[in-house]
């Protein structure tokens, strides 16, 4: 006569919900979005910019130079001196070569900074692939 007794801990153990499947899923998706988000670049610094009705959106950006009111030009966060820009704008470009330039001016920055970022912006990307920053009307 053979009696069988089952433990209480196998009784519970029946009823557990395993949740591994669930956080497999939850992971997945989370390295997806990862993955998959657009990150927005800045240039470092806060830039007051001038207003224009003919504005378009530019998608394609991989540079951003901001030009503030001092005219100290900025790049990836990083005060840069103005003969180093090129440099600087060629190595950011070699990362996404499909990629262009935005400067970004502020309205009280100088002509003379703003041209001498648009010649180095210009003589790396080309002439159509650098753009000026503005505000829409």
């Amino acid at each position: 006569m053979r009696r069988s007794f089952i433990s209480e801990a196998a009784s519970e153990d029946e009823g557990a919900i395993d949740l591994t499947p669930m956080l497999d899923v939850v992971f997945i998706m989370l390295i997806f979005f990862i993955v998959t988000a657009t990150f927005i670049k800045e240039s470092g610094v806060e830039v007051n910019r001038p207003e224009a009705s003919t504005a378009n959106e530019k998608s394609d950006t991989t540079v951003l130079v901001a030009i503030n009111s001092d005219n100290s030009v900025w790049i990836d966060k990083r005060r840069v001196d103005v003969r180093s820009v090129k440099a600087n704008i060629q190595r950011l470009h070699a990362e996404n070569p499909e990629g262009g330039v935005v400067i970004q001016s502020d309205k009280n920055a100088t002509v003379k900074t703003f041209t001498e970022v648009l010649d180095a912006a210009r003589e790396v990307v080309g002439n159509e692939k650098v753009s000026l920053a503005v505000d829409k009307k």
